[in-house]
């Protein structure tokens, strides 16, 4: 494929997102104080579907879609890393989202809210695995 027709795909990709990521800000409820960013998006609904969670399965679907264009446009060998084992783009992201979610969920039963000292660690531990592992 030409360099071109990726970067139409690279433009058409990033502009559905942003429109998705459009659509999720529009969804956020509003009361007299401004926008309820917590409240539930989907009254009565049977999950919590909040902006934050939202958010969160927007990214995850972003990475996933990301990760597919670049093994497609960048094919990987496996590499061996510290673990001894060989692994992929999408296996360090799988061990990435892995030890990020126990990450949080220690930091939660330690010390619980907020998160935001365990996402600057779990950014720590991302660049570690993609790094080394």
């Amino acid at each position: 494929m030409t360099t071109s027709r990726w970067n139409g795909i690279y433009v058409g990709t990033l502009a559905l997102m942003a429109t998705i990521l459009g659509f999720l800000v529009w969804s956020v409820p509003r009361n007299e104080e401004g926008m309820a960013w917590f409240d539930p998006m989907i009254p009565g609904g049977w999950m919590a579907w909040t902006f934050p969670v939202a958010l969160f399965f927007f990214i995850i679907a972003c990475l996933l879609i990301l990760f597919t264009l670049l093994a497609i446009r960048f094919p990987e060998t496996p590499r061996r890393g510290v673990l001894r084992i060989e692994t992929t783009r999408g296996d360090r992201l799988f061990i990435t989202l892995l030890g990020s979610a126990f990450i949080n969920l220690g930091w939660l039963f330690f010390f619980g809210a907020p998160l935001t000292w365990p996402l600057i660690l779990c950014l720590l531990y991302a660049a570690a695995v993609f790094r080394w592992v």
